[in-house]
């Protein structure tokens, strides 16, 4: 047996890395690329800080401030609570919180439903899914003006069509919009088809993700539609229906756009008047931005308030 050579014990010697190499690479090259990738991420991350600082934190914190100052020939002082009074002693103040609380009411009667109702009928069927989605969705990407000169044809006292309509049926016609009565229900009804979209492709998304393996053990149990909507697809999708009922009800007592443009914010004898509305109305009309900003911290308390109490009573009864 022959011994070995020194070239065969020179190849057989593992390499030694010289001080400094690291395959051809400083030794600092990982540590500068991943200070340069967290210091891009962190621009990024800074960026969308600021603007959400600007855009959302500074007003709110500007609005608390001015909640409790008055200004008056160009000077501001320090008001107190005397604007928080004169937002309560308003008769307005009353009369708009239950035109809020009533088209809140209407609008997930309504606005809740119906567009879950649409995403089960969607997600039956088999063909065209995506074209019937887009149908769903074009009132969402229609301008607010351009739906509310829709339905202000369709609500026309004279010649609209829904009075066109009950003409028809040889039914008596209605003041859709001159008629307190009649009036936030069909502000109502224009709400929730000018942002229905949204919420039913929502919706549709949650349905597709249940395994169909659960309907089909609630048909071989006997169980038909109803119960498989009630024991299958709720309970399936609770969590996305709690997120959508929280978000509704903020949306809802927000309201602005359609009341404003379908009935001029103020309704017939004040139906449609919102609290949204009523800020408006102190900011803009009145010049009294001091009330503006306090009722507004109102609707921040009162609404941040019910967020929390919803998150915490369906946090516990999630852990249940």
């Amino acid at each position: 047996m022959s011994a070995p050579t020194l070239s065969t014990a020179k190849a057989a010697e593992p390499r030694r890395t010289r001080p400094g190499e690291h395959g051809g690479r400083p030794p600092g090259g990982s540590l500068k690329r991943a200070l340069r990738r967290n210091l891009t991420a962190h621009g990024f991350l800074m960026g969308a800080v600021l603007c959400f600082s600007f855009f959302s934190w500074y007003p709110m914190v500007r609005e608390f401030l001015l909640a409790f100052q008055k200004t008056e020939d160009g000077r501001t002082t320090w008001a107190g609570w005397s604007n928080l009074t004169t937002v309560f002693n308003d008769p307005a103040f009353w009369q708009a919180w239950e035109n809020t609380l009533l088209f809140t009411a209407l609008a997930l009667l309504l606005g809740f439903a119906v567009p879950f109702a649409v995403a089960l009928v969607l997600n039956e069927f088999r063909h065209a899914q995506g074209y019937l989605r887009l149908l769903v969705y074009l009132p969402v990407m229609l301008p607010p003006v351009a739906s509310v000169l829709l339905f202000k044809y369709l609500y026309d006292p004279g010649h609209g069509l829904l009075n066109e309509f009950l003409a028809f049926l040889h039914l008596p016609q209605q003041q859709w919009l001159q008629d307190p009565d009649t009036a936030m229900l069909s502000v109502v009804i224009a709400a929730t088809w000018m942002n229905m979209g949204g919420a039913t492709l929502i919706y549709l998304a949650a349905l597709q993700s249940i395994p169909g393996e659960l309907y089909e053990a609630a048909e071989l149990d006997g169980a038909g539609l109803l119960r498989k909507i009630w024991h299958v697809t709720v309970p399936q999708t609770r969590l996305i229906l709690s997120v959508m009922l929280l978000m509704q009800i903020i949306a809802t007592m927000q309201v602005f756009t359609e009341p404003f443009l379908l009935t001029n914010g103020a309704g017939p004898e004040g139906s449609t008047t919102t609290v949204v509305y009523l800020i408006y109305q102190y900011a803009f009309n009145f010049n009294n931005y001091g009330s503006a900003a306090a009722l507004g911290l109102v609707l921040l308390v009162l609404l941040a308030g019910f967020s929390a109490a919803y998150v915490r009573l369906n946090r516990g009864s999630d852990d249940d």
